[in-house]
């Protein structure tokens, strides 16, 4: 796709590298059409590979976007040069009176903490806040997800008894939403985390959906009925080799960590391992964009109304499911 992303940013070069169309900033503006605008909350330490990884799987629509980066005020972030942070990133005062047709927000290294205990928690509650009014459709990834679910229904997260790390198998559940139209019954898709939502509290709310899930992993891509929240519980925009460089990085460090399940062939870490998750993952943004390009209005200004008109419909939906 026509990628717009900021000159300079170091994901351009890796991206145009993997023959991956990113246009010029003078070119995207001579283009007779409005780009979707989507905002990134980067919320990991690894700035750059993550800004990589989100972009290469926006990159496969033949949707013109343009893509904005957000960071937070209330945290320091030690991984990536002030440098970058300035050049390419704005905390939240600079986006509060802007609207979006998409929004992005990150896991973190986070989920071994209360949600209170984070130093940016109030911060992040916030702009979840402000998204709710002001983006058309809000997805939430990993420990993201957990965040939003608990703000926003108060579905509480719970620690595991050991680390959830591998590639795991997920069961389509509804073949027929839009998110997950062409997926097959089974896809896999990476999770690296110390903590899980509670599938009986998230069972409470029907006005979300679980659209696929895993036996061992638990639900892995849950939504609202009106797409307004899509919520993904495990790593779809890793890369092949992200999961490899985290075993090795703690191994190295003489951390306790175990082998990522279903993930190295033979279960030996020297060998390379299979890309199961790149055709879905790409394919979820892909619907995902397509639908935001579908529902949302031509003016931006206009998204607020969008958003309500689109909640009172879902709200139908919701009654009609109870009944």
């Amino acid at each position: 796709m026509p990628i717009n992303i900021p000159d300079g940013l170091p994901a351009k070069k890796i991206l145009r590298q993997e023959r991956i169309f990113a246009l010029e900033e003078e070119a995207a503006t001579k283009q007779q059409i409005r780009p979707l605008r989507v905002v990134i909350l980067n919320l990991m330490p690894t700035k750059i590979e993550t800004e990589t990884q989100i972009l290469r799987l926006i990159s496969k629509s033949p949707l013109q976007v343009s893509c904005d980066f957000m960071r937070v005020s209330t945290h320091e972030s030690t991984h990536v040069s002030q440098d970058h942070l300035v050049k390419f990133y704005d905390t939240f005062d600079a986006f509060e009176d802007k609207n979006y047709d998409g929004m992005i927000i990150t896991g973190a290294p986070v989920e071994h903490l209360d949600f209170l205990e984070v130093d940016y928690w109030d911060e992040l509650c916030r702009i979840i806040d402000w998204s709710q009014e002001h983006v058309l459709s809000t997805m939430f990834l990993c420990w993201g997800a957990m965040a939003g679910l608990w703000h926003l229904y108060g579905i509480h997260k719970r620690l595991l008894p050991h680390k959830l790390f591998g590639v795991f198998p997920q069961r389509l559940r509804d073949e027929y939403s839009f998110l997950t139209n062409g997926f097959d019954e089974v896809h896999y898709m990476p999770h690296s985390r110390h903590a899980a939502i509670d599938a009986g509290e998230l069972r409470l709310h029907p006005e979300l959906q679980v659209l696929s899930e895993g036996f061992e992993s638990g639900p892995a891509i849950i939504a609202t009925r009106d797409f307004h929240e899509v919520y993904v519980t495990g790593h779809f925009e890793y890369g092949r080799d992200t999961l490899a460089s985290e075993y090795w990085r703690d191994f190295k460090k003489g951390m306790p960590i175990r082998l990522p399940e279903n993930y190295f062939p033979d279960d030996n870490p020297e060998n390379q391992p299979i890309f199961t998750w790149r055709a879905h993952a790409n394919l979820l943004y892909r619907n995902w964009l397509n639908w935001v390009y579908q529902m949302t209005p031509y003016e931006l200004e206009k998204v607020p109304q969008t958003i309500a008109s689109l909640k009172a419909d879902s709200d139908g939906m919701v009654d009609k499911f109870e009944s």
